[in-house]
């Protein structure tokens, strides 16, 4: 893998780290990807700076096996208008749409397209965005292996 596929992960404050890998696996299944797919470097969890230290996501990441990356406001801010959906409550904290959406087009960088949109489920958001032309939706054309749906 060349460019980075960056898992975007927002949260409650206290979730369980199982909560968030269930999500991060459920979200890299819709692109035929499993975590261990992005070990060494192709792939990180991708967060606001602000939730970095937030315990579920941190073991959520040495479970997967990724870095964990939190991204400073300024990051996030400038990939809002690429975001897919928007919370007015995360718009409240944070000042973005989705802090799931834009860490991972922040973090995938300025060529990155959303594969995944934001997913919701037991206080954890995850979205996921890469550069990687061959990566799409399972079922939608190219997907993560070069496979045809």
């Amino acid at each position: 893998m060349s460019a980075l596929v960056a898992v975007g992960v927002g949260c409650r404050r206290g979730v369980a780290a199982e909560a968030v890998v269930t999500l991060v696996e459920q979200a890299l299944a819709r692109l035929d990807l499993s975590p261990a797919d992005l070990a060494g470097g192709a792939g990180a969890l991708c967060t606001a700076a602000a939730k970095g230290a937030e315990p579920g996501l941190r073991d959520a990441a040495a479970r997967l096996g990724l870095p964990l990356i939190g991204l400073p406001p300024a990051a996030l801010a400038g990939t809002s208008e690429r975001a897919q959906t928007r919370s007015d409550r995360v718009v409240a904290l944070f000042g973005v749409p989705s802090v799931a959406e834009t860490a991972a087009l922040a973090a995938a960088g300025p060529d990155a397209r959303l594969v995944v949109p934001r997913l919701q489920a037991g206080g954890v958001t995850c979205a996921i965005a890469t550069a990687r032309p061959d990566l799409a939706p399972a079922g939608a054309g190219p997907r993560g292996r070069g496979e045809s749906a």
